[in-house]
């Protein structure tokens, strides 16, 4: 199942986040992810259920950060 990367502002106040959704892995490996895209974009974020957030409009980089990782995305 392929990973979803889109940009949010919805209930931000205007602010901008990047949003990685649909990840079927543990929540070791989503903490793991999240931590290395925080450093590979130099920005804060989170992570909750199936979901990361990066603050910040980092559609680009993310997308070809975790293709060279391995990951199916769309």
């Amino acid at each position: 199942m392929a990973l979803k990367v889109k940009r949010d502002t919805s209930g931000r106040r205007g602010k901008t986040v990047t949003m990685i959704t649909n990840i079927q892995h543990n929540p070791q490996v989503i903490e793991d992810l999240e931590k290395k895209l925080k450093q590979h974009c130099g920005a804060g974020g989170t992570s909750y259920a199936k979901t990361i957030e990066i603050q910040g409009d980092h559609v680009d980089k993310i997308k070809s950060y975790l293709k060279d990782q391995g990951f199916d995305v769309k």
